[in-house]
């Protein structure tokens, strides 16, 4: 007999501060209705403070909403009018603030009202759980836990568990398996040691960042310029970060690590600086209060000095050398040059990756189960794109190891302590193996999660040192695309372009895998093994064309474009987009075409043609006039001008669920929270498709258009625009060609047209523009600059 299903039919959130009220937000994205409590409120409606913070939510951008209407979803409450609501939900988050008393006072007023199975879990990002633990009554002990979301919960990919002694294993369980598929998360299990896994070795890395920063005397905005994308990290870097979280939250984990860890060795770095604390001694807590660290006035950008006491100009970068030496490919190389400059920020640097070697090797065992949940926690949580353990392996292990114990003999790191013997053994080549990791308590290699949930990650993230290989077996394959088969009938279409723009090599490769797939397979999927899904056409590919003002090259181009979006449409196969990232453009016009769409909710969607001075020419504005005539009810042009707005002002969806609501996507086509779930739902759906004796869509013998008196009704408001300088002449040229081309060109109101006519127009209007300077002057500056530019 197997176990009963755990079904999450409600949820309640304890708290509506910043991190409560956007757990909720995101638990209701996932359609999990959501009572989000808080105090009574002192004067008027007593649900005034929970429904200030769902009010505050509309505000938020990035918002932490995918689609407008899901915070109707969120119920308002408070613990004195409301505590009966807790019997009902299967789980309960307690997310109010970091403090032992406030807490355990809660769980005495709430436990009573809890249902007999209510899951219990606190969201902490370092107070101690099994601590905690003893403040609920003993029956309600084994279902409860830890739970760390990281800050924004929609975004960030990382969900700590934290069991204490006595939480229920099949309850963790069940727990996890919500948190991996219901809320898309990325899940690992941390021990009950202060800060957890990801805040302990960030923040240590940040402490360690700013002693080497002093130590070296490198100025924060240089150290910001160095320690970002340079080192495959966010944009942010360092001190932005700091400004990010807020300087005063930052100091706040300072002290849980210097009131909780007085035995590490590396204690004496556990302290705010003497200028950290006289900035939030000011107020200047970072970007929440528009001062920190960073500071502007006007257009001016200012940095603190630490040396100084004072704010300085900012926009200092780091040293051209130092940077060569960050664009060796060669991981190796990178560290031999580091470690050998005598270039202060190349020992900055240098110290910095030593100092969180250091301290993760030595740490390894009573923090982490093992080496890849640290890998995984700093790659999810702090956005790096290699994690620290993989970052020493990719380099050396024992070259690395070697050169970190010299500097620990020579009293250049930040602690004395050995490292441990593991890290030195000589035949050690890393941490991370085909068959697992390494566990420093066991001194043995652990494998992956065999939980059943993780069998729908087809493609799970790896870490270095996991075999890596293709995925699936390869069935065709040219210099646009790789087409493969796990074994179950379904053939996968992964575009092997750069951002899988589209050029000639990638529609040839699409229509050879059609033909395969309708010979042999009982579906086709176009996903890509990394984000994004497309950033549409590939205008390089058109460049020799274009220089040579072969505009029947271009035009043949275009045509072979939009008889791919039409194949995907009308093949004898269904045939499914598996959306991530940006699926913009052409990329957003195969998956218009395609039978059905599963997106992962984090896909921004659009038809941004015209940031390069043209208009969707892949088959996007016929797509959606088809749809407007089918959705009007009566009137043609009511339907499409939603659709027309989309497309004039490369509107972006930032959202799956957006991109439902603009119409990119279909209401009945699926949006997935795990990105690594995608490809195995996708599959599914293509299979369900056949399964149900799959026959292509009957193409539209006629439907009726909006003509020219609807194209003149929108050119009426663009004249409008025009006049108050809302565009410009060339964004009005742009918008009255989309407008015709929409509206079904020079015919009557309500004429009857057939799929070709509308593509035909569009091709025709594309072609235009791309003969016009202006356009060209678009398309240039974005290829140079990656920008688009307003001419």
């Amino acid at each position: 007999m197997s176990q009963t299903k755990f079904i999450v039919r409600k949820v309640a959130v304890l708290g509506a501060g910043v991190m409560g009220a956007q757990i909720a937000a995101h638990l209701v994205n996932a359609k999990v209705p959501t009572v989000l409590f808080d105090l009574p409120a002192k004067d008027g409606n007593k649900n005034g403070i929970a429904l200030k913070a769902i009010d505050g939510l509309k505000k938020l951008k990035p918002s932490p909403l995918s689609n407008k209407d899901a915070v109707n979803y969120i119920q308002p409450a408070n613990y004195e009018d409301h505590l009966h609501l807790l019997k009902e939900c299967d789980l309960v988050i307690e997310a109010i603030a970091e403090r032992m008393d406030w807490k355990t006072d809660l769980y005495a007023k709430v436990a009573p009202h809890l249902g007999e199975h209510t899951i219990f879990a606190t969201n902490t990002s370092g107070l101690s759980i099994n601590q905690l633990a003893a403040g609920v009554p003993a029956e309600l002990a084994p279902r409860f836990c830890g739970v760390h979301f990281f800050n924004p919960p929609r975004y960030m990919h990382l969900v700590e568990i934290i069991p204490c002694t006595g939480s229920d294993a099949a309850m963790l369980d069940n727990l996890e398996r919500f948190l991996v598929t219901t809320l898309g998360k990325g899940v690992i299990r941390a021990k009950d040691t202060p800060n957890f896994v990801a805040n302990r070795i960030g923040v240590f890395s940040m402490l360690a960042t700013i002693a080497n920063a002093e130590k070296f005397g490198i100025r924060f905005d240089v150290v910001d310029d160095l320690t970002g994308p340079r080192l495959g990290r966010p944009k942010s870097a360092t001190f932005r970060t700091a400004d990010v979280v807020g300087l005063d939250t930052f100091a706040h984990v300072v002290k849980t690590m210097d009131d909780t860890l007085p035995n590490d060795p590396w204690h004496a770095y556990f302290k705010s600086p003497q200028w950290l604390q006289q900035l939030i001694a000011d107020g200047s807590l970072g970007a929440k209060t528009k001062r920190g660290i960073y500071k502007k006035e006007g257009k001016q950008m200012f940095v603190f000095d630490a040396a100084k006491g004072e704010y300085v100009g900012a926009g200092e970068k780091g040293d051209d050398a130092v940077k060569a030496i960050l664009k060796i490919e060669n991981p190796a190389e990178k560290f031999k040059q580091l470690r050998a400059s005598s270039h202060p920020q190349a020992q900055f640097l240098w110290a910095c990756f030593r100092d969180v070697f250091h301290y993760i090797s030595y740490h390894l065992g009573d923090i982490a189960n093992c080496a890849r949940d640290v890998d995984f926690a700093i790659r999810w949580g702090f956005g790096w794109t290699v994690g620290p353990f993989e970052t020493w392996q990719a380099a050396g292990w024992q070259q690395v190891a070697g050169w970190i114990d010299e500097d620990i003999k020579a009293g250049k790191t930040l602690a004395a302590a050995a490292l441990p013997a593991w890290a030195l053994e000589a035949d050690r080549a890393g941490v991370h193996f085909a068959d697992g990791s390494f566990d420093a308590t066991a001194g043995k290699l652990v494998g992956r999660s065999t939980l059943d949930v993780y069998q729908r990650q087809l493609a799970p993230a790896k870490v270095l040192g996991e075999t890596a290989g293709l995925l699936g077996e390869t069935v065709f394959e040219n210099e646009g695309v790789r087409a493969f088969t796990t074994g179950d009938d379904v053939l996968v279409v992964s575009f092997k372009s750069k951002a899988h723009a589209i050029g000639p090599d990638v529609i040839d490769g699409v229509n050879t895998a059609i033909d395969i797939a309708e010979a042999r397979f009982k579906g086709l999927v176009i996903w890509q093994t990394e984000e994004p899904f497309s950033v549409g056409a590939d205008l390089q590919s058109m460049l020799p064309a274009f220089m040579m003002g072969d505009w029947d090259a271009i035009d043949t181009m275009v045509r072979r474009f939009q008889t791919t979006s039409m194949r995907l449409r009308y093949s004898h196969i269904p045939t499914v987009a598996a959306t991530q990232g940006y699926v913009f453009g052409g990329g957003c016009e195969f998956a218009m075409h395609c039978d059905k769409v599963v997106a992962a909710l984090e896909s921004y969607v659009g038809l941004v043609e015209v940031g390069v001075g043209l208009l969707p020419g892949g088959g996007g504005c016929k797509e959606f006039a088809l749809r407007a005539a089918q959705n009007a009810q009566g009137d043609v042009l009511a339907a499409l001008k939603d659709s027309f707005m989309a497309i004039a002002t490369a509107k972006v969806a930032t959202s799956g669920h957006e991109a439902q609501e603009i119409g990119f996507f279909r209401n009945s086509d699926s949006v997935v929270f795990n990105a690594y779930e995608l490809l195995y739902v996708a599959k599914q759906q293509a299979l369900a498709l056949y399964e149900t004796g799959y026959r292509p869509p009957l193409k539209v013998a006629g439907f009726p258009v909006a003509g020219r008196a609807g194209a003149a009704s929108i050119k009426g408001q663009l004249v409008n625009m025009l006049e108050g300088h809302f565009i410009s002449q060339h964004d009005f040229t742009i918008a009255a060609l989309i407008a015709d081309v929409m509206t079904g060109g020079d015919v009557e109101q309500g004429t009857l047209v057939n799929e070709q006519w509308i593509l035909d127009l569009e091709r025709k209007a594309f072609m235009t523009l791309l003969k016009s300077s202006k356009t060209q002057d678009r398309i240039a500056n974005m290829l140079t600059t990656g920008k688009p530019l307003r001419n």
